[in-house]
C-alpha cells in the first residue's frame, strides 16, 4: 500500500465498465473536497510536517510511515513520523500506518543502514519501546495480506484494534461486524483471548454483532443457525455442522460444573489470567482482600456461553466504564493495556485533535486582510468583495436557468472579463493636482 493510495479503510465499490462518467456540480466538487480534507486533517492529527517528532520523545499518538525501499521485507522494521515521509524518504515506497501510540521516530537509526536523518543525524540506534508488526512491511490482518489486495476481489472494509493496532478485514474477525456508525472501538480475537477479562464488560456494553440465519436440512426437520460471513465460506453441510450448538447440559450437569467451578478456577482459563484475577461461573473476582467492594469488575457478572472466539464491538463511552481500583490497575499494567484509561489514547481523540487544530488555522482570508488595514481601506475592499459575490452570482446563474455544467474554462473566462472591465475602469480615471 502506497502513501498516495491512504490508509487502511472502507474499501469503495469498483467502478462498472462503460458506466458513465458522472457529473458533478460545483457544490458536489467543494463538498467532496471538504470532506477530503477533513479526512486527511484527521488522518494527520496536527502532526508536524516541518519537523522531525524525534525530540518528542515516544509520541502518545502520531502518524506514521514505513519505507518499503529502506527498510523492505527481511530487514529490521522501522517506522518514521510525517515529516521524514516527506523529507527525508521522498520519492520512496511508502507504507501509510495511519496511527500508532507511543512511537519514536526510526528514521536515521541503525535500522537504516545507508542514510541518515536530514532532521537529526545523531539519533539513539534503536527505540527499545517501539512495537512492531506486519504492518510495517504493508501487510495486515490474520491473512497477512497488502491492502490494497490486487488478489481480493472481495468488497469489504479494515478495521483497526484498539489494543495491537493491526488492522483486520471485516469478515475475519469471527463475527460480522455491528454498521460502520454503531461502533467506535474494536479489539480483535486474539486480543480478547490475550484480556478475557473484557467478556464481563461486553456483556453490558459491547454493540451487538450482526448474524445471519440460514436452515439447514436434518433428520429433524429444520434447524436455524446464526452464521457469520466467515461461516458463509463454508461450502458443504458437513462443514457448517461444526457451528450447530450442542444440545443443552442437564441441569445436573450445569450444577456440577457450577459447584465445581466455585471450587477454584479452571485449568484451561487460570493459564491466561493474570494471577489476581480468578474466573468462575459466577463472573470475575478479585483475590485482593479489602479491594471487592470498590471494584466494578467484581461486581459483573459473565454468561460463559457469552464467551466466543470472536471480536468484540464497543461504543465511544465504553473506556469510561472500566474499573480503575488498584487491583484492576495492576491488571491492567501485566495486561500492558493500561492505555486503556485514558480517554486521549483513542483515535477518536486524535482525530478531533486534529480538526480542532486545523478550525484554528483555517481563517477567513477577508476577515485576516480586514485587520490589517485602516478604516477607508476597509470600506473599499468590502464593496470589492460584494461586488465580486454579486457578479459571481449573476454569472452562475445563468448555467443553473439554462442547465449547464460550469467548467473550469467558464471560471476562467469569468475572472478574465472582471479584470478587463477593471482595466477599464482604471484606464477611464481623470486625475487631478491640487
Amino acid at each position: 500500500m502506497a502513501a498516495s493510495e491512504g490508509g487502511p479503510k472502507r474499501r469503495l465499490q469498483p467502478e462498472e465498465e462503460g458506466a458513465e462518467e458522472p457529473v458533478l456540480s460545483l457544490v458536489d466538487v467543494l463538498e467532496e473536497h471538504e470532506e477530503l480534507e477533513n479526512e486527511a486533517c484527521a488522518v494527520l492529527g496536527g502532526s508536524d510536517a516541518e519537523q522531525c517528532s524525534y525530540p518528542e520523545g515516544y509520541v502518545k499518538r502520531q502518524a506514521l510511515y514505513a519505507c518499503n525501499t529502506c527498510t523492505p521485507k527481511g530487514e529490521e522494521p522501522a517506522g518514521i513520523c510525517l515529516a521524514c515521509s516527506y523529507k527525508c524518504h521522498e520519492g520512496h515506497e511508502l507504507f501509510e500506518l495511519y496511527t500508532k501510540r507511543n512511537f519514536r521516530c526510526d528514521c536515521g537509526n541503525n535500522k537504516f543502514k545507508n542514510m541518515t536523518c536530514k532532521f537529526f543525524p545523531e539519533k539513539e540506534k534503536v527505540n527499545a519501546v517501539n512495537m512492531y508488526n506486519e504492518n510495517f512491511f504493508g501487510l495486515y490482518c490474520t491473512c497477512k495480506r497488502p491492502y490494497p489486495d490486487p488478489e481480493d476481489e472481495t468488497p469489504d472494509e479494515m478495521i483497526q484494534c484498539v489494543v495491537c493496532e493491526d488492522w483486520f478485514h471485516g469478515r475475519h474477525l469471527g463475527a460480522v461486524p455491528p454498521e460502520s456508525m454503531d461502533f467506535q472501538e474494536m479489539v480483535c480475537q486474539a486480543c480478547v483471548r490475550r484480556c478475557p477479562f473484557l467478556w464481563a464488560y461486553a456483556e453490558q456494553l459491547a454493540v451487538p454483532t450482526v448474524t445471519r440465519v440460514t436452515s439447514l436440512e436434518t433428520d429433524g426437520g429444520k434447524v436455524k443457525v446464526d452464521v457469520t460471513d466467515e461461516c458463509l465460506k463454508q461450502e458443504n453441510t458437513a462443514a457448517l455442522s461444526d457451528i450447530i450448538p450442542k444440545e443443552k447440559e442437564t441441569q445436573e450437569q450445569a450444577k456440577d460444573k457450577e459447584k465445581e467451578s466455585c471450587n477454584g478456577p479452571s485449568t484451561s482459563m487460570s493459564t491466561e489470567q493474570p494471577s489476581q484475577v480468578v474466573v468462575n461461573g459466577g463472573g470475575i473476582c478479585l483475590e485482593k482482600e479489602g479491594s471487592r467492594s470498590a471494584c466494578k469488575l467484581q461486581k459483573l457478572t459473565t454468561d460463559q456461553d457469552m464467551r466466543k472466539d470472536t471480536a468484540i464491538f464497543w461504543p465511544s463511552s465504553w473506556r469510561s466504564q472500566l474499573c480503575t481500583c488498584q487491583a484492576c490497575q495492576d491488571m491492567y499494567s501485566e495486561l500492558e493495556v493500561l492505555f486503556l484509561l485514558d480517554e486521549s489514547d483513542t483515535v477518536l481523540a486524535y482525530e478531533n485533535k486534529g480538526k480542532s487544530q486545523q478550525e484554528g488555522e483555517r481563517r477567513d482570508p477577508l476577515m485576516t486582510a480586514l485587520s490589517s488595514m485602516d478604516r477607508i481601506q476597509q470600506l473599499e475592499l468590502i464593496c470589492e468583495y460584494n461586488d465580486l459575490k454579486t457578479e459571481l452570482k449573476d454569472y452562475l446563474k445563468r448555467f443553473a436557468e439554462e442547465g449547464k455544467v460550469v467548467t473550469s474554462e467558464d471560471i476562467q473566462q469569468f475572472f478574465e472579463e472582471l479584470r478587463s472591465r477593471k482595466r477599464r475602469r482604471v484606464d477611464g480615471m481623470q486625475y487631478y493636482c491640487s
